[in-house]
């Protein structure tokens, strides 16, 4: 990345402990980052196991002035449609002002003991913009537990664009330190739009 700031020196040194094509990560953010200075970002590896073959994903998540950027790069196998093994890069660059909920849930062992500041065990960060959402529904009923009248559905609309889950047993504690600080940032940026 040819900028000279602290916060994107730190990207590329973080895509590059990734080990996952650093080359080819760092060159899709740069583009999507355009001339925009960092405010702050999240680099997430992934490893899926898919039947017999092991998969990795790494996510890069970077937040600007103006805009919050997702990367997402996958290997795959050579198939039939390609004879050697390819990756597949996509960058999506949502307004600040787009983003309509930020959601961190974090799990801590014993909490009956909990001390603030103690690291979670493991966070999972929910953004979501409105393109993509979950809809959970379920039959409706009525107190009658005789009631055999159709009541319709009730259920909820999630927004659920990005799921994230980070642990300190598989990520390591600074993954999980810095899940917690994109968070904060990236919840920052949207309450500074809204005002």
């Amino acid at each position: 990345m040819a900028k000279t700031s602290t916060t994107t020196q730190g990207l590329r040194a973080a895509i590059e402990r990734s080990g996952y094509y650093p080359a080819l990560v760092a060159e899709a953010v740069e583009a999507a980052v355009g001339g925009e200075p960092i405010r702050s970002y999240l680099v997430h590896q992934e490893t899926t196991f898919d039947q017999n073959e092991v998969r990795r994903h790494v996510t890069v998540l970077v937040l600007t002035d103006n805009r919050f950027i997702v990367s997402h790069t996958d290997e795959q196998a050579a198939d039939t449609t390609s004879p050697t093994p390819y990756a597949t890069t996509s960058t999506e660059s949502v307004k600040i002002g787009r983003i309509s909920s930020v959601v961190v849930s974090r799990v801590v062992a014993n909490p009956e003991s909990y001390t603030p500041g103690t690291l979670p065990r493991e966070v999972v960060l929910t953004i979501g913009w409105g393109a993509v959402s979950r809809i959970d529904l379920e039959p409706a009923a009525c107190g009658d537990p005789n009631c055999e009248a159709d009541h319709g559905y009730t259920g909820n609309s999630t927004a659920d664009d990005l799921s994230l889950r980070v642990s300190e047993a598989g990520d390591g504690p600074e993954t999980v330190r810095q899940a917690l600080a994109f968070a904060q940032s990236l919840s920052e940026a949207t309450a500074d739009v809204s005002r």
